[in-house]
């Protein structure tokens, strides 16, 4: 008998049925295995980019910081990590177009780090400011004026020569009865461009706004109704005050607590957008473009400090008080008991007594004057 040949089925050979392609096809068919490792390997690259991303916000927020902040130590004791601090907050209707300071926002903001919140008292821009020391007039102008006088004191000509900031904070700590650490002025177009950054905010506009103005270009023409709108709506939306002669029909007129309610829309919304992923990603762009548009006299190491402090405080955690008054043209008189209202809510905060509110609910009931 032949050995070669025998009754036993031949052996495998390469690229034939046996053992070794059966093995390959159990693979083949069990793809869980390859699914597991394709989920694996996705989770470890976002987790990479996310940590790379946030080295380059550390990075940024750290150049941006050191364009932004002065170069001064903090005093001993005063780090926002230890004591509450209080902020004004300026809104200037600065633009390419105007050239003007108009103070269109104005708020001031006390921080506890120890209940890790923060009360923000919102004036309108109306207000009528009667100070020992001042002359009478509308919140508006007194940081334009402020800055006029410090301009023509570096020009050798009269003027107090006391910066515009130290002044807006001098006045409003008298005003509302309340030590103001720190004053941060930040102009329209600088808010323009965030806003653009994050492909703009969702706002329900509640009836049609026009206004135009040829002298600064100014071209207000919302309908109402929920809608996404880009940086210069946005800021069209919440400046809107009444409609012009030329616009056909004329819309309805809007006032100083209504415009303090949009505001406190529009910066909701904003917040929502930057804390998506797709946010996320843009506030390096953000950065760029708030340095670019700010005045503080924040120390480098105190801002540092205020987003270690603050980096995870909540909605809930910020109380909005818009300040109500009286409108008699051209100003707003805001009461006594408003004020101390204000004052009181303030101390409060500086105090550990901080009572959180709804986002938003206090500016949406403000009555109409």
């Amino acid at each position: 008998m032949n050995p070669t040949h025998t009754n036993l089925p031949p052996r495998a050979r390469s690229g034939g049925k046996g053992k070794n392609q059966q093995t390959t096809k159990k693979k083949k068919k069990s793809p869980w295995k390859s699914f597991f490792k394709f989920i694996l390997i996705v989770l470890l690259l976002a987790v990479l980019t996310v940590a790379g991303y946030a080295v380059y916000l550390v990075m940024k927020g750290n150049e941006v910081i050191d364009q932004t902040g002065i170069d001064k130590p903090v005093p001993p004791g005063q780090s926002a990590k230890e004591k509450p601090l209080t902020v004004l907050l300026l809104g200037t209707d600065h633009r390419p177009e105007t050239g003007t300071y108009l103070t269109d926002v104005t708020m001031v903001a006390t921080l506890n780090p120890d209940t890790n919140s923060a009360t923000l008292v919102s004036l309108p821009r109306d207000t009528r400011i009667e100070l020992e020391g001042y002359k009478v007039g509308k919140l508006n102008g007194f940081y334009p004026n402020f800055k006029a006088a410090y301009n023509r004191a570096e020009k050798k000509e009269s003027g107090s020569g006391i910066p515009a900031e130290d002044e807006m904070k001098t006045m409003m700590s008298k005003y509302l009865g309340i030590n103001i650490d720190y004053v941060t002025v930040i102009d329209f177009q600088g808010f323009r461009e965030v806003v653009d950054t994050f492909g703009g905010v969702q706002a329900n506009v509640q009836y049609n706004m026009c206004y135009r103005d040829t002298a600064d270009g100014t071209d207000i023409n919302l309908k109402a109704g929920p809608q996404k709108l880009d940086g210069t709506q946005a800021l069209d939306y919440v400046r809107y005050r009444k409609s012009s002669s030329n616009c056909t029909p004329r819309t309805k007129e809007s006032n100083d607590f209504d415009r303090n309610a949009r505001q406190s829309e529009v910066l909701h919304s904003l917040l929502d957008q930057m804390k998506s992923f797709g946010g996320v990603t843009k506030v390096g762009n953000a950065l760029d473009a708030v340095s670019d548009n700010m005045v503080t006299d924040f120390e480098r190491q105190q801002i540092r400090n205020v987003l270690q402090t603050y980096y995870d405080i909540g909605k809930e955690d910020v109380k909005f008080m818009p300040v109500v008054g009286e409108w008699r043209s051209p100003f707003v008189y805001v009461g006594e008991k408003e004020l101390n209202a204000a004052r009181q809510a303030l101390q409060d905060e500086l105090s550990g007594k901080h009572q959180a509110a709804a986002a938003g609910t206090e500016a949406d009931s403000v009555p109409a004057p």
